[in-house]
């Protein structure tokens, strides 16, 4: 297939373009800069400039534009970044597949689990109601400006939790336990929807290859994991202690209503569209995800050694 992706130099587009390379699918970048090469088109999703005939050579889109949630704290000027990135790549992209003569056959748009809000206790799928919140909003019109694509394009929102990779939301909390300050987030109980990296581009992988899913699809791994779990796991495996604990107040005094929607909610979300649709996953818990990010840590650590 011929895909465009938006978001390409990202932490997941830089692990999803080389992945969808080696399935041998023919992928176009967009840039927002004077296009270099032949594998990439320039776009300027801010002022909705996207040349529309690039559609008509596409067999797919996927779209994982959007300033980082991991940029703390939220200030005003922030959110609005937040909304902008997301609601005016999207329509842009969706714009520009209904003006196209042969629109894709599929669009994958990235959405989130903040969808759900914060929902200790509950078991959360697809079909569970939308949650309270800045992000529970966010999400909300980011999923609608996705469904603005054209009706014979198969649209799917794929709602992402907490990537286990080298880089991401985890890079903080990952640095902080390699200096040997593993902590307890809070409470530690809440539930944090997680999906390694590899299982991240495999699912998008699976969704864009298969026929059967449209709408929105839940992207974490089948076993759910406190937050305590995940940020000991790390410590664990990195030979680190755990030994420190962040309280909400403190949270909340440093990062506003961002520590409530991102550290604090609980969410325990399950993919399971994604598993009835015969994906299986390669880390199917958070210990398995965290092994493969500091195996393949190490092995980068050792080939800079050595070369």
């Amino acid at each position: 297939m011929r895909v465009l992706v938006a978001g390409a130099s990202g932490f997941i587009g830089t692990a999803l373009v080389a992945r969808l390379r080696e399935h041998g699918h023919d992928v176009v970048r967009l840039v927002r800069r004077r296009a270099e090469s032949a594998d990439e088109s320039s776009w300027s999703p801010a002022s909705g400039i996207l040349d529309f005939t690039v559609m008509d050579r596409a067999d797919a889109v996927v779209n994982l534009s959007g300033a980082s949630l991991a940029k703390l704290p939220w200030t005003k000027s922030y959110r609005q970044e937040l909304i902008d990135s997301r609601l005016g790549a999207t329509r842009t992209l969706a714009d520009a597949m209904r003006k196209a003569q042969r629109p894709p056959s599929v669009f994958l748009s990235a959405s989130a689990v903040g969808y759900y809000g914060d929902r200790p206790g509950e078991l959360l799928v697809e079909s569970s109601p939308r949650g309270d919140g800045f992000l529970a909003e966010l999400v909300a019109r980011w999923e609608t400006a996705a469904a603005l694509a054209p009706r014979a394009t198969r649209t799917v929102q794929f709602r992402t939790g907490l990537v286990i990779g080298a880089g991401g939301a985890l890079a903080p909390v990952r640095t902080l336990t390699k200096f040997g300050l593993g902590s307890r987030i809070g409470l530690g109980g809440q539930h944090w929807p997680w999906i390694s990296l590899d299982d991240e581009v495999g699912a998008i992988l699976h969704l864009l290859e298969t026929s059967q899913l449209a709408g929105p699809v839940n992207l974490a791994g089948p076993t759910p994991a406190t937050a305590d779990r995940v940020t000991r796991a790390l410590a664990e495996r990195m030979h680190r202690p755990h030994a420190f604990v962040v309280p909400e107040k403190v949270l909340g005094l440093a990062l506003g209503d961002a520590a409530d929607e991102l550290l604090l909610a609980s969410q325990k979300v399950s993919p399971v569209r994604l598993v009835a649709d015969g994906y299986e996953f390669a880390h199917p818990t958070i210990e398995d995800a965290v092994d493969a990010l500091v195996s393949a840590s190490r092995r980068r650590s050792a080939a800079g050694a050595t070369a």
